[in-house]
């Protein structure tokens, strides 16, 4: 049982600070993600994690083990880094094998290590192999075998898939994810792609300017953001923007007004809030719709319309410029250059403030869910 805790952690080079007061706790087994845009500090903070960076201020601990001041080697942590870094002369087994060589354990220890990693990475028919001979998948499973055998407390990956096309990336997001199950290890990845965020963590960590912005699950980040930033960098395709002004604020909400004039309640807090006040409304494609199903529209015009086969998305602007995404069904009839009434509901939306925070939800989404799918034919809420 390993847990992984970090307290106040900062780092800086010089004056340039690159991470900020960052208090993390991760508990055993977990597969964690650190992700955020290009220079956010997330592979900074997984260096200073592995031991490869010091950090200027803070703590980091492993289990019951303070190893902030520890060298890499005895962290009891494994890294997998974004480049295989393969001995291009050996063989896979002589790859996997070579940090228990330098070890000077015995061979036959050794030989059990490396069967057992390459069983559970599916390599035992490539361990004779060379590196060139290997698919970019599989040079990579090559090096999560390397630090499999190590045993670690805890494995560090650092943008392992980065390097591999669309389809391989997928395969692997898989085979990691397999992987997490069989070892049940604490697992923490980093990743610019929130795709791969979403896919395989129990706990995201989004980090900007080496800051964490929030902590918590994917469907916690996607539902709830605490801000516009995660609301923005959460979500495939990403979450529309639109400004708009508070017309009133009551028990059941803040209303405001939307391109075009019209109006739409959206169930927040809106303490602090005031008629007038200029606010952020957040909307994620999959809940507009191009037929103008919703309890308001707002009207755009269809700019590009991309068929993917089982679904549409839809590029839209308003008349004041603002730009739009629509996820309907594969079936759209939608044209460039059409004139559309987008529909939109209240509950399916989020408004931040002048500062950028969210305003909360006043029931939370799986509460919410509970509501919508009492009211479907058929279910309990409707026969009774």
């Amino acid at each position: 049982m390993t847990e992984l805790n970090l307290s106040g952690v900062e780092k800086a080079y010089g004056d340039i600070k690159v991470l900020h007061d960052i208090h993390l706790s991760i508990e055993s087994r977990e597969f964690v993600v650190f992700v955020g845009p290009s220079g956010c500090g997330k592979s900074t903070l997984l260096r200073c994690i592995a031991g490869l960076e010091s950090i200027t201020q803070g703590q980091i601990r492993i289990g019951n083990r303070d190893v902030t001041y520890l060298e890499p080697a005895d962290r009891g942590v494994a890294m997998v880094f974004q480049s295989y870094a393969l001995y291009p002369h050996m063989s896979v087994y002589d790859n996997i094998a070579f940090g228990l060589k330098m070890q000077k354990l015995p061979k036959e220890q050794i030989q059990a290590k490396v069967q057992n990693a390459a069983r559970i990475l599916q390599l035992e028919p490539l361990l004779d192999r060379k590196p060139k001979a290997l698919s970019g998948g599989q040079r990579q499973r090559v090096a999560i075998g390397r630090a499999i055998v190590h045993e670690p407390e805890i494995f560090l990956f650092d943008e392992p898939l980065s390097n591999l096309d669309a389809s391989l990336r997928v395969q692997m997001r898989i085979e990691i994810a397999k992987l997490h199950a069989d070892l049940q290890a604490t697992m923490v990845y980093v990743t610019h792609d929130q795709v791969e965020a979403m896919t395989l963590a129990d706990k995201i960590v989004v980090l900007n300017k080496g800051c964490i912005e929030q902590v918590g699950s994917p469907l916690e980040l996607y539902h709830h953001p605490r801000n516009r930033f995660v609301a923005g960098f959460i979500g495939s395709p990403q979450m529309s923007f639109l400004q708009v002004s508070a017309a009133s604020v009551s028990t059941e909400g803040v209303e405001v007004i939307l391109p075009g004039g019209g109006r739409l309640r959206v169930p927040v807090n809106g303490d602090g809030v005031k008629a007038g006040d200029a606010l952020t409304l957040g909307l994620r494609p999959e809940h507009l719709s191009e037929l103008g199903q919703g309890e308001a529209q707002i009207p755009a015009k269809a700019l590009v319309v991309e068929h993917l086969g089982g679904e549409t998305f839809t590029h839209a602007e308003t008349a004041d410029g603002a730009d739009l995404m629509i996820k309907g069904d594969g079936m759209s009839q939608v044209k460039a250059g059409q004139q559309l009434s987008i529909g939109v509901s209240g509950g399916r939306c989020h408004l931040f403030n002048a500062q950028g925070q969210a305003l909360p939800h006043r029931v939370h989404y799986t509460d919410r869910a509970a509501e919508e799918a009492a009211q479907l034919p058929g279910s309990a809420a409707v026969a009774g």
